[in-house]
């Protein structure tokens, strides 16, 4: 259980050094890591509320930081490329991301227009609306998308990579609260970009 905890730490320091360097991007994580938690604890008492919350706000802030606010040139930080990072990026980079909301976007315009596509993979008591088909289509694709990338890490690397990973992204909100609580201030003081002092000089 050590390594195993230990591979998750790795995973979380390179994910903050590489893909976190905007206190915008910073502090989007905040606001999309607090609506996962609310997301969590709706997943017990209305799984629709508990889609929308996720994908609605949480997803959505969290890409919107990643796509617009995150820079994409030369890392002076960590000395390596964006493409270099994209290359190595343990979970979903940006253009597997595309892949995914992609799909995301596709399944309201089935919902409304053409359910009979759907209907398949949402139980029935969910077909009623196409809000609440909706809903448990995008719960079905956040399972499927983390299960998919955890059997791709299995085949490329070893089981507990892909593991890891899985468990890294189920609890990140409440790590990326711990990690980004003062990112809101940094910008209040004018701080557009993380200096990221922790990370230069650090073992990597």
């Amino acid at each position: 259980m050590q390594s195993f905890f230990q591979l998750v730490n790795v995973q979380r320091w390179d994910d903050h050094r590489y893909y976190h360097h905007s206190r915008v991007n910073q502090a989007l994580h905040l606001v999309s890591a607090l609506s996962f938690l609310v997301a969590y604890v709706f997943l017990f008492i209305d799984p629709v509320v508990s889609a929308l919350i996720a994908w609605l706000v949480s997803m959505t802030t969290r890409q919107i930081g990643h796509f617009f606010f995150e820079p994409k040139g030369y890392d002076e930080v960590n000395q390596a490329t964006h493409e270099h990072k994209e290359d190595i990026k343990v979970g979903y980079n940006l253009q597997r991301k595309i892949v995914l909301l992609s799909v995301c976007a596709a399944i309201p315009v089935l919902a409304y227009w053409m359910p009979q596509y759907l209907q398949w993979a949402v139980p029935e008591a969910y077909e009623d609306t196409p809000i609440r088909m909706t809903a448990m289509a995008w719960l079905i694709l956040g399972a499927a998308g983390l299960t998919f990338r955890v059997l791709q890490l299995w085949k490329q690397d070893s089981l507990m990579a892909g593991l890891a990973w899985g468990f890294k992204i189920i609890t990140d909100p409440v790590h990326d609260v711990k990690m980004y609580h003062k990112s809101p201030l940094y910008l209040l003081r004018g701080q557009w970009l993380d200096p990221m002092d922790h990370v230069k000089g650090a073992p990597h």
